[in-house]
């Protein structure tokens, strides 16, 4: 048996492991010893990871769809008819009608291809990936405030800090390595104060629970930022020495007293005016939020109050102060940074800059597009106009992670041609024309990057199951058929050296240095040879920090009559994502084996409901059907679903109602209405996609 290092692959912590190999196949995993980020331990996820990348039902042949089911084809064949399909779609519909939707799980390097094959062969900046649906709105709000779009710190600054504050995380079920870090610095004296309007792990351990109403964040902020001004709490010297529109902001919340803020939010006055002496007097305050500030229709704006108040109180560009979005999947903030997004390039140069044009025009050898591209929501709603012919996914499971899964589904089939590349039959993948077949991280050589901006390298540790390609293979050897021959690369490490050479963020980066430093930290160029783990010591990107003052937004839809609870989602510290991965292992699934709604105790006493029970749950969208869990974790009136489980899709429930700045869809928050099925009526456990007969055979 040998050992290969690598990454873990399930959330943006970046732990890292060593892959245990024997005869050809990965028989298990154990922690890398000296690592920074995970320090030799692997969370529950972490140690399955062998069991997701196990080849007992993965894709080892193109597939190409034909009398309603599939059948194998060569690659040859596979690549011909892809070709074809992106050619008659460009023929008539032009640029604008075929995109990409990349894919966070898959190495910067392959992320790096997907960017150049849209923009450089198809000629498109229609090219989005999940971040989308998860941190889009930081990328929009802190280059807003500080002209900077990722952790201004590290990981390891949680040991630095004497007050840790989350927001919208629930931290031990989502990074739980992190979260375990937490719980160190509490033991060690730091304060941990979390707010959310659930009763988390962390809630229960905290300090301070600040239990807001769902939706209310702006409102919380802004009453914290009203108490502070009028106490004369803010950090003077800072403001005067980094930030504009101080007087504005002031201003703007001079208004918002405690008493309003708490009729807003439902939060006390004394835990409002508590927490707001505890941030402005902390001497190194760790601020970190996830998906229950961006995953709203005014996400954008959450992620501007948040920058707003670590501004105020000068919570930034010190060891242990900052703010921390937490990313959701092992390379999202990678795919980011390589330009899979509609807007940038690799290294977040914009699409229109001419001068960032005229860049990459020469370095690639083709004509640029000019315009931004549409995002993957954009995609989905010129699909359903028929203005969107072609599209190819890859690793992304959008039919189960999506809003509206209904209208997410109609839109797939509304295209004239779907390829997707993937590990397994996924429920998109069931929708697509051609089905390629890719390498797993465990066998192919790249990089991730991780939630602190560390580019850290994987290895290949074995081969591919029979005739699967990495992703940047595949989309070479289809743009040559295509006619563009400036994508055929010996390996991954010449990918990684030509984004480098074009992104100024990566430009002192390479392999070797890589492995030598257990990974770098972006800004990585002549000025830091070493990477940066601290961001924003003297200045900010833009100059000075910009105070923005925005207002409280309600949630689009909010309970009434018809739909009396508030419906929210989350995650389960066993399962990850749709459950493509977690759901392989039998210690995982064993945990949590299939779908649950949370109700409070009296809600569940009002609908005479019993625990386990079935219930039936509609909204104005979808119904599904699932079992009952009672606990106090969920306020009254409010329900809550995990969306790992295809069997209980709750994605067709949520709103598709976007931020209009990062077009963040509000999957954090809908009205429904729950029906108790009659005891011992088991819950009707179906796919949205069985349910409208789709064939799924092979």
């Amino acid at each position: 048996m040998q050992v290969v290092p690598s990454i873990c692959t399930f959330c943006g912590v970046g732990c890292g492991m060593g892959l245990r190999v024997e005869r050809g196949r990965v028989i298990g995993v154990e922690p890398q010893p000296g690592h920074p980020v995970s320090q030799g331990q692997l969370c529950s996820k972490g140690w399955s990871t062998s069991f997701a990348i196990d080849t007992a039902d993965r894709l080892t042949r193109p597939l190409i769809r034909e009398a309603g089911g599939f059948r194998p084809a060569s690659w040859d064949e596979a690549l011909a008819r892809v070709a074809a399909a992106f050619g008659e779609a460009l023929a008539e519909g032009g640029p604008t009608a075929v995109g990409v939707i990349s894919c966070a799980r898959a190495t910067n390097e392959d992320n790096y291809a997907a960017q150049k094959f849209a923009r450089a062969v198809l000629g498109t900046h229609n090219i989005d990936h999940c971040a989308r649906i998860c941190h889009s709105p930081t990328v929009a709000g802190l280059s807003l405030t500080i002209g900077s779009v990722a952790m201004t710190g590290s990981i390891a600054d949680v040991d630095a800090a004497d007050l840790i504050l989350l927001i919208g995380t629930d931290t031990t079920e989502n990074h739980a390595m992190i979260g375990a870090r937490i719980l160190r610095a509490q033991a060690r004296g730091a304060r941990l104060v979390v707010v959310d309007p659930r009763q988390t792990r962390l809630a229960r351990l905290a300090d301070q629970h600040i239990p807001l109403k769902l939706g209310s964040n702006i409102a919380l902020l802004n009453g914290l930022l009203q108490i502070i001004f009028a106490n004369g709490w803010e950090n003077r010297a800072f403001l005067e020495a980094r930030c504009e529109n101080v007087e504005a902001l002031r201003q703007h919340v001079a208004s918002l007293t405690p008493e309003l803020s708490s009729a807003q939010t439902g939060v006390p006055v004394a835990e409002l005016e508590k927490l707001a002496y505890a941030v402005s007097h902390a001497k190194a305050a760790f601020i970190a939020y996830g998906m229950g500030i961006t995953q709203f229709q005014s996400g954008t704006n959450n992620v501007v109050a948040v920058s707003n108040l670590a501004l105020v109180c000068g919570q930034i560009g010190r060891p242990g102060a900052g703010i921390f979005p937490l990313r959701g999947q092992n390379n999202v903030q990678g795919a980011c940074d390589m330009g899979c997004l509609p807007k940038v390039y690799p290294g977040y140069q914009l699409v229109d800059s001419a001068e960032v044009q005229d860049r990459f025009a020469r370095a690639w050898g083709v004509a640029l597009p000019q315009a931004p591209g549409l995002t993957s929501m954009g995609m989905t709603k010129a699909a359903l106009a028929g203005d969107f012919k072609a599209l190819m996914i890859m690793g992304e499971e959008p039919v189960v992670t999506d809003p509206d899964q209904h209208q997410v589904e109609h839109a797939l089939r509304a295209l004239d041609f779907l390829v997707v590349v993937e590990l397994t039959m996924t429920e998109t993948a069931k929708l697509a024309d051609v089905v390629l077949p890719a390498a797993s991280f465990a066998e192919k050589d790249g990089t991730f990057t991780n939630c602190e901006r560390r580019v850290q390298r994987i290895r290949r540790a074995i081969a591919p199951p029979g005739e699967a390609w990495t992703d940047w293979q595949i989309l070479g050897a289809l743009a040559a058929r295509m006619g563009y021959l400036g994508m055929i690369w010996a390996d991954a490490e010449a990918i990684f050296d030509e984004m480098a050479a074009l992104a100024p963020l990566f430009s002192a980066m390479s392999y070797p240095a890589l492995d030598t430093h257990h990974g770098l930290q972006w800004p990585c160029d002549a000025a830091h040879p070493q990477g940066s783990p601290l961001l924003h010591a003297q200045g900010f990107p833009r100059g000075r920090g910009r105070l923005l003052p925005v207002t409280q937004v309600d949630p689009d839809e909010c309970p009434d009559a018809d739909y009396p609870f508030f419906f929210t989602t989350q995650r389960l510290h066993f399962h990850y994502g749709g459950g493509s991965m977690t759901r392989k292992s039998p210690l995982l699934e064993r945990e949590t084996p299939a779908g649950l709604l949370f109700i409070h105790p009296q809600d569940a006493a009002d609908l005479r409901l019993q625990d386990g029970q079935g219930v039936r749950l509609r909204s104005r969208r979808g119904t599904l059907e699932t079992r009952a869990q009672i606990t106090d974790d969920v306020p009254p009136g409010t329900l809550s679903m995990p969306y790992h489980f295809r069997e209980a899709p709750c994605n067709i429930l949520t709103n598709s109602a976007q931020d209009p700045q990062s077009k963040m869809p509000e999957l954090k928050a809908c009205a429904v209405a729950i029906e108790p099925l009659p005891p011992g009526v088991a819950p009707r456990l179906a796919n949205a996609l069985d349910q409208e007969g789709a064939d799924d055979s092979l």
